[in-house]
């Protein structure tokens, strides 16, 4: 028997997490695995709440049946959408896989390359806006920092739009 993967997903809830999330989920998730959504909020000054108590190292792993309860995610300050939730909710029954949440604040790239090791991960997917090379020369781009950063494989799902 194999053991226990932990594969882990970088979402932001837009439509190339969702995509990089189900890509995860059809390619790479098997049963007996843990599929990790790591999340990243912006820093900021949080007065009360989860947020205060986890800001220097993160949630805790949140289970998938908190983290489908908006009064629980409220006090991280994150809000799962319905098609994010809906592909994790099937893929843990279907899969028989363990769904879990980290939540970071700080920096996507840094956070994300930090998960890899305190969670620790296996592999990590993410997705890719499709930036221009202009853009990702003026704001960086966060796949490409955690490709080059990443202590476990990383696969990067691009998000093309055929018009």
């Amino acid at each position: 028997m194999e053991a226990e993967r932990k594969v882990g997903v970088a979402v932001d809830f837009s439509a190339c997490s969702k995509k990089a999330l189900q890509w995860a989920v059809d390619n790479v998730a098997r049963k007996g695995d843990h599929l990790v959504l790591v999340n990243v909020q912006p820093e900021g000054y949080y007065e009360s709440g989860e947020m205060q108590l986890w800001e220097t190292t993160g949630s805790p792993l949140i289970p998938l049946v908190e983290f489908s309860d908006p009064h629980v995610m409220k006090k991280y300050g994150v809000h799962p959408d319905a098609e994010t939730l809906e592909i994790v909710t099937c893929a843990a029954r279907e899969k028989e896989i363990v769904v879990l949440l980290k939540i970071y604040w700080g920096d996507a790239r840094e956070k994300l390359c930090e998960s890899i090791d305190k969670i620790p991960l296996d592999c990590i997917v993410i997705g890719n806006r499709g930036l221009g090379k202009l853009k990702r020369a003026i704001m960086g781009s966060v796949s490409n920092y955690v490709v080059n950063n990443a202590s476990c494989p990383v696969t990067v799902v691009k998000n093309v739009e055929h018009d």
